[in-house]
């Protein structure tokens, strides 16, 4: 697998950029625990003008307030993610065989058939680890967006 060749990503967002735990309040406010390195490793994608985005099927504002701070753009609640994709796909003039998906989940299923890079984190479920073409050695919540980045970014470097 070329880490050189992906031209744009796409993370899920519970269970990669988090641990898929939820805490919630008395009061029904949820939250959730992402790991700051995530940032960095984003930083080193965007140096290289490679488009991303998350979506996610999740509509606890906290998607998009993360991806805000993460100067991330995001989609949430989505329902039919792989047509999500293919908008992210043609608005950025990128085939598909050029893109990264980062999952975890069922969800991410039809997602991870459509791309050229399905990509799981380590303790995504067993059917995304089968349709992974590679599984990141962290987990979600657990630094894999950052080793994904730096995976890319290394590749890059090392074409020049």
């Amino acid at each position: 697998m070329n880490f050189k060749d992906i031209k744009a990503v796409v993370f899920d967002f519970d269970g990669v950029f988090t641990d898929n735990r939820v805490i919630v309040s008395e009061d029904g406010t949820e939250s959730v625990q992402c790991n700051r390195a995530d940032g960095i490793g984003l930083e080193m994608l965007r140096k290289l003008n490679i488009p991303m985005t998350i979506i996610s099927t999740e509509k606890n504002p906290v998607v998009t307030m993360r991806a805000k701070k993460l100067q991330l753009p995001a989609v949430q609640g989505v329902e039919n993610k792989l047509n999500e994709l293919e908008k992210f796909s043609q608005s950025n003039n990128i085939d598909l065989n050029n893109i990264a998906y980062v999952g975890n989940d069922i969800n991410d299923t039809a997602c991870m058939k459509n791309v050229g890079f399905p990509i799981a984190v380590a303790d995504a479920y067993d059917v995304i680890k089968q349709l992974a073409k590679y599984r990141l050695k962290k987990n979600g919540g657990g630094g894999a967006v950052r080793e994904f980045c730096e995976l890319v970014s290394f590749a890059y470097e090392s074409e020049q």
